[in-house]
């Protein structure tokens, strides 16, 4: 036995230590320690942020043949429109996208008379800057003998880093039913959109770390590229307050955060990426100055009311998962594994922000890449199996005693020999 047990013994730790090993490569996770959390929040919710124009356009008819006037008309083939620039966020994969009411002024909230006043405005300071005209003068001349029409009203969607517009149908809007929400609900068309879940507003606690996104016009320069006016801005900060509430007794969320015109309706997410409001107006300005810190978000339950009212999924789709996924892979050296899901992601949704980047930084790192062992999880069961029959047998083959029994030829006695 004590030499069946030197060859059985040895061969079954083997065994044994080979199974444990697998079974802890099989769970390990991508370690990503060396990504911050604010990084990765960047990276996942910077496709889901969206940048709104609302607009409404006239078109102008003059009485007079001043060719002076018309010159400018013709420009824009005798049009002005007046817009309002905002932020959304898109919360299904279907395309439902939460922003402000008020992000939708021209469109659903001025009065078409308004909309002329404003028009009107552009028009003349483009004809008395193009004739070198006293801009009074300019307005009284072109009062006399201007009208107008509203010709069209209507919501525009760009999504991060594509320049083109895509056409939004206002599903709901509480400026004309509930003004103090702020809340509106666009849809656009399309499938497999990259989305930000939604958290609880109710579980917030002061001084809790929070993240606002958007599209600030205060990030609008002429220094930037038109590429550049679609990448959202990500600013951190804090909770300042939670029991605060409008005159309307509306529940508002007072943040640190650095933001301006053109965040309107854009999310504030938290640290585990979910949104908790939307930003919606800031502090008075204080000698005519914005004063940073002093801004207020309506909080996410509150929206949820109007959303349910849809009957909008929360459910993410195939393109978050396997998003994610990829980069998690890639920030762990998987590079070979994170270009498979990055390609994934592409087919089924082309446009996702910062993709082909993606895809072209993992196809060159993938000679350097790890080995994923969970691709082996099917291979490593079956060791298992085969592993755990034979611990078996090499124990019954040193514990079972294979040695035969001695018997002795009986002797014969003298009387069988007589016999």
């Amino acid at each position: 036995m004590k030499k069946k047990a030197l060859f059985s013994i040895p061969i079954s730790l083997l065994l044994i230590a080979m199974i444990v090993t697998s079974f802890f490569l099989i769970h390990m996770k991508p370690n990503t320690k060396n990504v911050s959390q604010a990084h990765k929040l960047a990276v996942y919710t910077k496709s889901s942020v969206v940048r709104i124009l609302d607009y409404a356009t006239v078109k102008w008819s003059f009485d007079l043949s001043d060719q002076r006037v018309i010159n400018v008309l013709q420009k824009d083939d005798f049009k002005t429109s007046v817009s309002d620039l905002g932020s959304g966020v898109i919360i299904s994969s279907n395309g439902y996208i939460i922003t402000n009411s008020h992000v939708l002024e021209s469109s659903h909230i001025m009065t078409d008379e308004d909309i002329g006043t404003n028009a009107f405005d552009i028009i003349v300071n483009e004809v008395a800057s193009a004739n070198n005209w006293d801009y009074d003068q300019t307005y009284d001349y072109m009062y006399k003998n201007t009208t107008y029409k509203v010709i069209e009203k209507g919501t525009s969607v760009y999504l991060p880093d594509v320049n083109e517009a895509i056409k939004a149908e206002v599903k709901m809007n509480t400026s004309l039913t509930n003004a103090a929400q702020d809340v509106a609900v666009l849809k656009i068309d399309g499938k497999g959109f990259p989305t930000i879940p939604l958290g609880d507003s109710d579980s917030l606690q002061s001084q809790d770390r929070i993240w606002v996104i958007g599209y600030p016009a205060a990030a609008d320069s002429n220094l930037f590229s038109d590429d550049s006016l679609l990448v959202p801005t990500m600013n951190e900060g804090q909770i300042s307050a939670i029991s605060k509430t409008t005159k309307q007794g509306t529940p508002v969320i007072q943040i640190n955060a650095a933001a301006t015109h053109g965040n309107s309706g854009g999310p504030v997410i938290d640290q585990n990426g979910k949104i908790i409001g939307l930003l919606t107006f800031r502090g008075d300005t204080v000698n005519g100055q914005e004063i940073q810190g002093f801004n207020f978000a309506i909080p996410v339950n509150t929206i949820k009311k109007y959303i349910d009212l849809l009957n909008i999924p929360h459910s993410r789709s195939n393109t978050d998962r396997l998003f994610k996924e990829g980069a998690e892979l890639f920030w762990g050296g998987y590079y070979k594994d994170a270009l498979l899901k990055f390609r994934a992601v592409q087919e089924i949704y082309p446009k996702y922000a910062d993709i082909n980047q993606f895809i072209s930084d993992s196809a060159q790192k993938s000679d350097s890449s790890k080995i994923l062992w969970t691709n082996y999880k099917e291979a490593f069961l079956q060791f298992y199996v085969i592993s755990i029959l034979i611990i078996i047998a090499l124990l019954i083959y040193t514990f079972t005693s294979n040695s035969k029994q001695n018997v002795k030829n009986p002797t014969l006695t003298d009387q069988d020999k007589d016999g």
